[in-house]
């Protein structure tokens, strides 16, 4: 029989919820800065000038390094965040994060090192994505561990503000770098966004390391121990719920497809609108859905979180068609409304909600290896959607509505996932994920 989980001291969980917020807000600003740089600057910077087609995909096909190293690092961090607690993860990720970051601004370019040069972006670009992968799952279980019952879906839906905070201050930086004079941008302005990854790691650790362990972490480990192999557990008990999640994760290509490849298709020679303004266009977007994940979040704590999340999914399959042709029609005022549509309103339905949605589907001892696992293998393929929208999109680039038709088709798994998927919104946190029958005894526990 499951022992009821103690309630968080006064404070705890809107402190969690804010550490997740400010962390993942600044561990994004890292991420996202990239692929602006990917889409902008870097198939100038590191690969061949002289074809700019095959520079782009390069270019793109690095932003998606990152994602493929993603569930290396989830195999890694779940692991230990399930046996050393959340806050620990959290701390690591975000330093990791930083230091990478950093070191992309310190790189030589293609003109002073040849080939070496790409090769060094790719290697710390590897290390962006194991620190993400532990990221998002660390400050997710925190703060699902440490909010009321009633309330999980507001307080986990911080996190992913947080990223949208990260991608919105990623583009605001963008902005002015990307309006210098074009030898000036090339030389040393692109650098400096990613320099700016030593305050990010800074202000992130004096932030995380006050925070408390979860109850429910401390209640796992004071009574029936930490899971010594949570893999095993996980893919035994849990691993329909993993299909699920990896499925459900696949959402994330239409964000990846809106902020890069949209991004490059916009400012090419076909369409011919300025980097600034498009830059805009997600600035806004950003903006909006600050205000609508938590106001999504908060509705699904009242009427479930399938309902809303398939909203986000099926309507970010129609909206991103419509984001694609405006594009397309070279008309900027319709480009910035329907990319607020499509991305501020519609997409943070589905994103407001996933992180209550795939960390409910587990138990304490193996929720963070959970989502961590799952999420970033379906993230995996989304960071590379970009650069299969990129080949979809033709020698030209231009062919928009392939590119509509293949984002359509990644958001078909994510409504499967959701229709058989359990709701979960109104389970007490501590029968979270507790199979109902077979239980059994637990001999891979032990005492912390």
């Amino acid at each position: 029989m499951s022992v009821p989980t103690p309630a968080a001291p006064p404070g705890q969980p809107k402190k969690a919820a804010t550490a997740a917020w400010i962390g993942s807000a600044l561990e994004y600003y890292d991420f996202f800065i990239y692929g602006s740089a990917a889409a902008l600057i870097f198939p100038e910077v590191f690969f061949d000038e002289s074809d700019p087609a095959t520079a782009t995909l390069l270019s793109l096909a690095t932003f998606g390094v990152a994602y493929a190293a993603r569930p290396v690092g989830a195999l890694f961090l779940g692991h230990f965040g399930d046996r050393v607690g959340r806050k620990k993860i959290m701390v690591f990720t975000l330093m990791l994060m930083g230091i990478s970051t950093f070191l992309i601004g310190c790189l030589p370019t293609r003109a002073q090192v040849g080939t070496l040069a790409p090769v060094l972006l790719v290697l710390c670009r590897v290390l962006q994505g194991i620190s993400a992968a532990g990221e998002q799952a660390s400050a997710n279980s925190m703060t699902l561990e440490h909010a009321p019952a009633n309330r999980r879906g507001l307080f986990t839906s911080f996190t992913l503000s947080g990223t949208q905070g990260g991608q919105l201050l990623a583009t605001l930086v963008f902005i002015p770098v990307a309006a210098l004079p074009e030898e000036h941008l090339m030389s040393w302005g692109w650098r400096v966004p990613f320099w700016l990854s030593v305050a990010v790691a800074v202000v992130g650790y004096v932030i995380r390391r006050k925070l408390d362990e979860t109850p429910a972490f401390e209640q796992q480990t004071a009574t029936e121990g930490v899971v010594k192999l949570p893999l095993a557990v996980l893919l035994r008990e849990h691993w329909a719920d993993v299909l699920r999640v990896i499925a459900g994760a696949l959402i994330a290509s239409v964000s990846t497809i809106f902020t890069v490849w949209a991004l490059s298709y916009a400012t090419s020679d076909s369409v011919g609108m300025s980097r600034s303004s498009m830059l805009w266009v997600g600035a806004l977007a950003n903006v909006v859905a600050l205000a609508a994940i938590p106001l999504w979040a908060t509705l699904s704590d009242r009427i479930g979180r399938r309902p809303v999340y398939l909203v986000g999914a099926v309507g970010s399959a129609i909206t991103m068609f419509l984001y694609l042709w405006a594009i397309s029609t070279g008309s900027y005022p319709l480009t910035l409304l329907l990319g607020i549509v499509a991305f501020g309103v519609v997409y943070s339905a589905a994103n407001g909600v996933w992180p209550s949605f795939y960390g409910e589907m587990f138990s304490t001892r193996v929720r963070l290896s959970g989502m961590a696992i799952g999420t970033q293998i379906g993230f995996a393929v989304a960071g590379f959607a970009v650069t299969f929208a990129a080949q979809i999109a033709g020698p030209d680039g231009d062919d928009w509505s392939s590119v509509a038709l293949f984002t359509a088709a990644l958001c078909v798994p994510p409504v499967i996932a959701a229709l058989s998927a359990r709701e979960t919104h109104k389970v007490p946190t501590e029968h979270l994920g507790v199979r109902t029958s077979r239980e059994a005894a637990q001999p891979e526990t032990v005492t912390a």
